[in-house]
């Protein structure tokens, strides 16, 4: 490993707070992940099967339930591919492409009530999602584009003056997301509720199943833009659950101001708000491994315990 690559990665951890036996995870999977991104995704190189053309850059994309990673993973793929090969690369987060609070407040009134909330297929600008990637694709030398930002203490975009600014060319383009390449579910099987958010709220099974047509229609369109897929697998829903009310504990436990108290949830809260990703993340866990071309698995701690390529 060069030196700059080396500091680099050790102040990245130092800041995120990572344990002290994370560099064992860069060594053993992403260094070797970045170096097939590498081989891949190259400029010139076509992805088999899709009709990408050969001037333009490719779309990664990372999927993974909350807490599995994601952002981590695209931040140290972009360090390395940086400090290794010289890459420009972009990160675009499906969360930064949130309709804003009042867009997503008219949704709920007008589909369901459920769709206030911010995270399923359907609370996403997807035309947003596009457009930025189109645009990231086409930078020339000396041009530049501002990348949406999401305030998720706000529940809304952030103004203008606070946005990203990022310059042209890029040589790829990270794209992360809970969602991220999932596909449509099956519609017979939307009718029966698999938790008490479902029983309760959404009874007519109307919001199931508009976040389905959203994932037929204009998802679908979006998660085409991508060339390679990476899954970050959860070893079950259950660790998920846990990951994230210790998430929260941690939380509770860091923040003292009212302002910072007001934004977390009890655990009865906190349970119920991770239903409403429950039905669409047991879909990707059962489907998406047979169908990624990369799958890193975790155990229940969060460490990745195998790294898996598709092969055909």
């Amino acid at each position: 490993m060069n030196p700059a690559l080396a500091d680099r990665l050790t102040r990245f951890i130092k800041s995120q707070h990572l344990p002290d036996d994370f560099q064992d995870i860069i060594d053993n999977y992403y260094l070797p992940l970045a170096e097939w991104v590498q081989q891949r995704c190259s400029t010139g190189t076509n992805k088999p099967g899709t009709d990408r053309a050969t001037n333009g850059c490719a779309v990664l994309g990372i999927n993974g339930a909350q807490g599995t990673g994601k952002s981590t993973l695209s931040a140290v793929l972009k360090i390395i591919l940086e400090e290794n090969h010289q890459w420009h690369t972009a990160i675009v987060s499906l969360d930064d492409i949130y309709l804003s609070r009042a867009e997503r407040q008219n949704l709920a009134r007008l589909v369901h009530p459920l769709l206030h909330t911010r995270g399923v297929p359907g609370t996403h600008d997807t035309t947003l999602g596009i457009d930025i990637i189109e645009q990231l694709k086409a930078l020339k030398p000396g041009q530049s584009m501002r990348l949406p930002r999401f305030d998720k203490a706000l529940d809304d975009r952030k103004p203008e003056p606070y946005l990203d600014t990022f310059a042209g060319p890029v040589d790829l383009i990270i794209f992360e997301g809970w969602c991220l390449g999932s596909s449509a579910m099956d519609a017979a099987g939307l009718a029966t509720p698999i938790n008490e958010l479902e029983a309760e709220a959404d009874k007519n099974a109307v919001w199931r199943n508009f976040i389905n047509q959203q994932l037929e229609n204009s998802y679908s369109d979006l998660f085409g833009l991508i060339d390679v897929l990476i899954m970050l697998k959860a070893p079950d829903f259950d660790s998920i659950r846990r990951w994230r009310i210790e998430q929260e504990a941690k939380l509770a436990a860091s923040n003292t101001s009212d302002s910072a108290a007001s934004q977390i949830m009890d655990k009865n809260a906190l349970i119920r708000f991770i239903q409403h990703y429950e039905r669409l993340t047991q879909h990707n866990l059962s489907e998406m491994p047979g169908r990624a071309d990369v799958m890193l698995t975790l155990d229940k701690h969060h460490q990745v315990t195998d790294m898996r390529y598709k092969t055909s």
